[in-house]
């Protein structure tokens, strides 16, 4: 038998893809069954994943990070990721598309945050404090500072403020659900403010509808989630000039109702 390393690995290749093959002729003409959802609340239900399995702490992906996926699968990835010889040739047979995992402060457009919660949303306050620091951005925390029972109202009328009155660039407010905060900041004048609860939504917030707050729900989202809505408000702006001219509408409308 050849002890020559590139005989072995063109064997192991070899390999590879007849039992591919062989899976898939076995499964030609059987019909999946209907998968089974959980539904947990309609929100979570509605949020869209932008990837099927997450590896991207892993700086090296083997053949056995790979191991279940279905041909064409997302695969979230670290930038710079390394790849297995095997995993490489797993992931070009079965279609696997790669999604990479951006910087965290690659983009970011404001330079100054406030930021409150109410007692629900007081722990994750803590953690997205910490998160927006590792962005250097500059942070006004308006409270509440323990998980003693409050009023939402008052805190987000307090980052309402902070970015109505130019004192931060922009503002996140985080409690049960994110909607009644939400209600609230928008009572302020100058404040276009969004519940959002995937990336899509936060970048569409900001990209379409000029959003200067993000109202975020600690029932509806895990911290990771947060993080990475939070990353997608702050690095999207509002640009396109069809978009401006709505969002100059949403400001008249505003200005008919002024005292």
């Amino acid at each position: 038998m050849s002890s020559d390393p590139s005989n072995r690995r063109d064997r192991v290749r070899a390999l590879v893809r007849e039992v591919l093959e062989k899976t898939a002729v076995e499964n030609a003409g059987q019909s999946d069954p209907a998968p089974e959802h959980v539904v947990v609340n309609s929100l979570k239900a509605a949020r869209e994943r932008e990837f099927d399995r997450d590896e991207s702490s892993k700086s090296l992906i083997t053949e056995d990070d790979l191991r279940g996926l279905d041909e064409g699968a997302r695969l979230r990835v670290r930038e710079n990721a390394k790849y297995t010889p095997l995993a490489r040739d797993i992931i070009r047979d079965k279609g696997i598309e790669l999604v990479t995992k951006s910087s965290r402060s690659a983009g970011v457009k404001v330079h100054t945050v406030a930021i409150g919660a109410d007692h629900g949303g007081f722990a994750a306050k803590e953690e997205i404090k910490k998160f927006l620091a590792g962005l250097n951005v500059s942070v006004r925390d308006v409270g509440t500072n323990s998980t003693d029972a409050v009023d939402y109202p008052d805190f987000a009328h307090a980052v309402a403020r902070a970015v109505g009155e130019g004192h931060a660039d922009a503002g996140i407010i985080i409690d049960g659900a994110g909607i009644g905060s939400a209600m609230t900041a928008n009572k302020v004048p100058g404040v276009r403010a969004a519940a959002c609860y995937n990336v899509g939504l936060a970048r569409n917030s900001r990209e379409h509808n000029g959003a200067n707050v993000l109202s975020l729900g600690s029932g509806q989202n895990s911290v990771e989630e947060m993080q990475e809505i939070v990353t997608a408000f702050l690095s999207a702006e509002l640009t396109e000039e069809r978009h401006r001219r709505r969002v100059g509408k949403i400001n008249s409308v505003e200005k008919q109702y002024k005292r």
